[in-house]
């Protein structure tokens, strides 16, 4: 166990999942978190792995005594991300736990016993509406309710609070993830919400170079891994799949003037990978040999390889490797989808689900992060994650004092 040292003030890391924002703290501040909490052994391993000179406790947060844990030090930072699903609008109709949706009462326990110089709190931008349920359903005449009051639970403790949502591409992170975002301080010291330092690149502000453009989705795939046809599968792809297929196609292939073109560097091995002159004769019962007006092959015999995204969450089915990444949740929900052509004909398609490290890559983690375990709890992880660039712009922006100069995570934005 690391030194105790009763002058440094210490930060706390809440709901600690897999260590998204306790890595974000670590870019601005050059050190990790004190204290981490989070009661799943797994999300623990993973912050362990990755954080080992932070505290950790593998409980749930109600049982830990925060004056027990901080031993005598002065909380500057206390950081929260309680559950989302039980206020996230993607949970539907299913029905809502009270407990799960009063997980947030825990910054004012943590308020009342150690009185933590900034609380930071990261949740759904529907967190807002926070009030009564009856029978598993929210009470909309009361909608709001509950946050109003813990609002005002703060600001009786003696802490100036406001709050906002922020898109995670607006701060380094290649994803357009937006969450809602609250500060809180007791140090009469002003809220300070950071800047973007990146932004659309066709704005004046990135024209200009006042702005870092987005950064996109192509920067996360590993092209080395490769995209198998989907005409040689032992079982056929869904219909729902397949349309899905066929309308990402048209839209981000056929139908655009500038198609992602996979790097030279990676075409030969991508292609070979999944290629074989049988694809390319079955390749018309999908309907989908559209003269490609807008590609042009020239003189390569070779074909051209584009690429796109198949989504399988939301209204829209697919997006471009030019943009942001969507917002990655916490099951397989994006495909890499590669088109071959001879530069007028679609000649195979190669499909495969995005792997965990780049999604973690998506999610704006440093490339050495390390996410053990199996596939579906690795990207259980990732879905639950703070992107750790919105705690870095967060910290950076509020607590300059606690910062360094540079981090041990060499992070490009």
């Amino acid at each position: 166990m690391k030194q105790l040292s009763l002058f440094r003030e210490i930060i706390v890391d809440n709901f600690a999942g897999g260590g998204g924002a306790s890595t974000g703290i670590e870019m601005a501040t050059g050190m990790s978190v004190d204290i981490a909490i989070n009661h799943d052994p797994a999300a623990i391993e993973m912050h362990k792995l990755n954080h080992p000179d932070t505290e950790h406790y593998c409980e749930s947060v109600w049982d830990v005594d925060p004056k027990t844990a901080c031993r005598g030090r002065k909380v500057g930072l206390a950081w929260f991300s309680p559950d989302c699903t039980h206020h996230s609008k993607a949970k539907g109709g299913t029905p809502v736990k009270q407990e799960i949706r009063g997980l947030a009462w825990v910054a004012v326990k943590w308020a009342l016993a150690v009185k933590p110089r900034v609380i930071m709190l990261e949740n759904v931008e529907e967190f807002k509406d926070w009030g009564p349920i009856e029978n598993g359903k929210p009470v909309k005449e009361l909608k709001g309710k509950t946050f109003q009051s813990f609002v005002k639970a703060l600001e009786s403790l003696g802490y100036e609070v406001d709050f906002r949502e922020l898109h995670a591409c607006d701060y380094g992170a290649p994803t357009i993830r937006k969450r809602f975002f609250m500060i809180a301080r007791c140090d009469k010291k002003p809220i300070v919400w950071p800047e973007p330092t990146h932004g659309d690149p066709q704005s004046p502000a990135v024209q200009l170079g006042r702005l870092k453009p987005w950064r996109t989705a192509s920067e996360i795939i590993d092209w080395s891994i490769g995209a198998p046809s989907i005409f040689e599968r032992k079982k056929p792809l869904v219909p729902n799949t397949l349309k899905r297929i066929e309308k990402g196609l048209q839209r981000f292939v056929i139908e655009t003037d500038k198609p992602f073109m996979v790097p030279d560097e990676h075409k030969a091995a991508f292609l070979i990978s999944y290629y074989t002159e049988q694809s390319e004769k079955e390749v018309r019962g999908l309907s989908l040999n559209t003269p490609l007006h807008t590609i042009t092959a020239g003189g390569n015999r070779f074909g051209l390889v584009t690429a796109f995204l198949t989504k399988y969450y939301g209204q829209s089915t697919a997006q471009g490797l030019n943009e942001p990444l969507h917002t990655i949740t916490t099951k397989d929900r994006f495909a890499l989808t590669a088109v071959r052509t001879n530069g007028y004909h679609v000649t195979d398609i190669g499909l495969r689900m995005l792997q965990p490290h780049e999604l973690f890559a998506g999610q704006g983690f440093p490339s050495n992060y390390q996410h053990p375990g199996k596939k579906v709890e690795q990207i259980k992880r990732v879905g639950n994650s703070v992107p750790p660039p919105f705690a870095d712009a967060l910290v950076r922006a509020n607590l300059p004092e606690m910062c360094a100069g540079s981090s041990r995570y060499a992070v490009g934005v």
